[in-house]
């Protein structure tokens, strides 16, 4: 049967081979069947015009009786399918442009989403390794199934022959890859510098808007490209031409390339704050500066993941330990530094190591002020302020969940790594508390000895 449905030679042929011989069909023959239809739906012209039909070769198909009894035999009999079979139908129907509401489609995202703990490599990465083509790749990643949850094997398995091929994908089809890395944090070098020789290679052609979407995964990850080099460069002079035809966008790349510590010097007075400009990261600008009634605070309160993943986080044993081990007049939790990040935990310390009450500490010298409209250096500003007080020290604690590295590393995500440089440029110590320590932690009094042993 398999060898009759792919020899068919039209989108009838393959119809009565799996609906008149129910007997001899078995459930591998109907993610074949789907594809098979795809591709002959692929080659088939559409209607000629004034043919009155503007429906096209895919919508006549799927209306005729027969496609409705193999979807039928599919819907009723896939809860004893293997999962080969079911994650083939799911992508098949995908690429063959059934709707999602359809009845298929949702029998089989319910029962993909009922045995996704059992899926396996086999299941999910073999099947497209072998046919990845644009409207395979379209399919996956524009599902929202496994959109939704993370394929780490795919994707490793994918690194290995998407660079053979990505001169042929468009790119949308990366752009969706891009997204769904960047989503799930999966910081895998091979991908990534994929994404990156396609964007060296095509980013003349592409808008802005794609653009941003190609470069964010280096951000989120912090990872700069193996050909970065080339690559910003290039990056710069596209935006140089493009800049004004998308502002957001161009907003979005800068900041990626911000985040990996590279400055198109071209183009930065246009956006960043002078804060943000002279006393972070490039202190050699010297050009024209925004007014300060338009500077934009950057993560004045914690990040969309942290608030998601509130409960799960390590954050409210540390907040009890600290309550317990120094009292709550010696901390401020979630306090906003100037230019404008929030912090977990703030402390002042002696040159001892003792916890100081903020009573004792100079109400001024709490967070450095904010800067002036002559951009006061913000860095200068808590240098001198612990210099004045020689014994006194600022102190973040910086509780490090999962979802702050890039996935299976000790990485920091761009925006997290990002922070952390700009209070340690700031004057700032940073005490970092890495989800990995925190998990061996057991009960109130071992989080206790813990924090003491860091302070």
């Amino acid at each position: 049967m398999k060898r009759l449905i792919e020899r068919s030679r039209s989108v009838g042929e393959v119809l009565r081979w799996v609906t008149q011989n129910p007997g001899k069909v078995s459930a591998s023959h109907y993610p074949i069947a789907l594809h098979k239809l795809g591709q002959l739906l692929q080659q088939q012209p559409g209607p000629p015009a004034g043919a009155g039909d503007s429906r096209g070769p895919a919508g006549q198909v799927l209306e005729q009786p027969e496609f409705h009894v193999l979807c039928q035999a599919i819907v009723s009999g896939c809860a004893k399918f293997d999962n080969f079979s079911i994650v083939n139908c799911l992508y098949a129907a995908a690429a063959l442009g059934l709707p999602g509401e359809s009845p298929l489609v949702r029998v089989l995202e319910d029962e993909s989403r009922s045995r996704l703990g059992r899926f396996n490599q086999k299941d999910v990465s073999m099947v497209f390794s072998s046919e990845a083509n644009n409207k395979a790749l379209e399919a996956i990643f524009s599902s929202q199934l496994f959109y939704e949850n993370r394929q780490e094997r795919f994707i490793r398995s994918m690194a290995e022959w998407l660079p053979r091929k990505a001169e042929n994908l468009t790119p949308y089809t990366m752009a969706l890859i891009a997204k769904y890395v960047a989503r799930h944090r999966l910081r895998e070098p091979r991908l990534l510098d994929t994404i990156a020789s396609f964007l060296l290679k095509r980013g003349e052609q592409l808008d802005s808007k794609v653009i941003q979407k190609l470069v964010f995964p280096f951000s989120r990850m912090n990872y700069r490209p193996s050909n970065h080099g080339e690559l910003f460069p290039k990056l710069e002079a596209i935006l140089e031409q493009k800049a004004g035809s998308s502002p957001l966008a161009t907003v979005n790349i800068l900041m990626s390339m911000f985040q990996l510590s590279h400055f198109p010097q071209t183009v930065l007075h246009q956006v960043f704050s002078p804060g943000f400009i002279s006393n972070l990261e490039f202190r050699e600008y010297s050009g024209p500066r925004l007014d300060p009634r338009y500077r934009v605070l950057m993560f004045e309160h914690a990040l969309t993941a942290d608030e998601a993943n509130r409960k799960y986080s390590y954050k409210g044993l540390v907040a009890e330990a600290l309550r317990q081990l120094v009292g709550e007049e010696c901390y401020r939790q979630d306090e906003v530094l100037p230019p404008g990040y929030c912090t977990d935990f703030l402390l002042w310390i002696n040159r001892s190591g003792t916890v100081l009450p903020l009573s004792r500490v100079p109400a001024a010298s709490r967070a450095p002020p904010a800067p002036s409209p002559v951009a006061v250096s913000l860095r200068s500003s808590v240098l001198a302020l612990t210099s004045d007080l020689q014994d006194f020290a600022p102190v973040v604690l910086s509780v490090n969940d999962k979802w702050h590295y890039c996935q299976n590393s000790d990485i920091l995500v761009g925006s997290r790594a990002m922070r952390d440089r700009h209070l340690r440029l700031l004057g700032y110590c940073l005490v970092q508390l890495p989800y990995t320590e925190l998990e061996k932690v057991s009960g109130i009094e071992e989080a206790k000895h813990y924090l003491r042993q860091k302070l």
